[in-house]
């Protein structure tokens, strides 16, 4: 039987499924504390059982993207908030090279909230 998790990678087209499971494993690859789960219909990753990070694809492209639950407390250029209070997004181009050195700096960062408290887990 197929989890939830897993349809939502393999009902997707290439090469957006390849770039969402490429993605998966970079982001769980940071930390052996990441877990994976679905929230909302959607991958979600969590750190000490905290929400941290989604994966998604947009309505209108059809691209994926990260989003970052905290993302008001992330800087980082291409990061948008769009009319998000708390959330914002890293859009990623499933056509080209995935950006690893800034998708792990990103993510870092992110993860940096939870391990130093700013964002309790408890």
């Amino acid at each position: 039987m197929i989890r939830e998790l897993d349809n939502f990678y393999l009902t997707k087209p290439e090469p957006v499924k390849s770039c969402l499971l490429a993605l998966r494993d970079i982001i769980l690859d940071q930390d052996e504390s990441i877990t994976e789960t679905v929230k909302y219909g959607m991958p979600c990753f969590c750190y000490a059982k905290k929400m941290f990070c989604y994966l998604w694809t947009d309505k209108k492209t059809g691209k994926p993207y990260m989003l970052f639950v905290e993302g008001k407390r992330l800087t980082h250029p291409r990061l948008e908030a769009g009319a998000r209070a708390r959330m914002k997004i890293f859009r990623v181009d499933p056509e080209k090279d995935l950006p690893i050195k800034t998708i792990r700096s990103i993510l870092q960062k992110a993860l940096d909230l939870y391990r130093k408290g700013i964002v309790k887990t408890r």
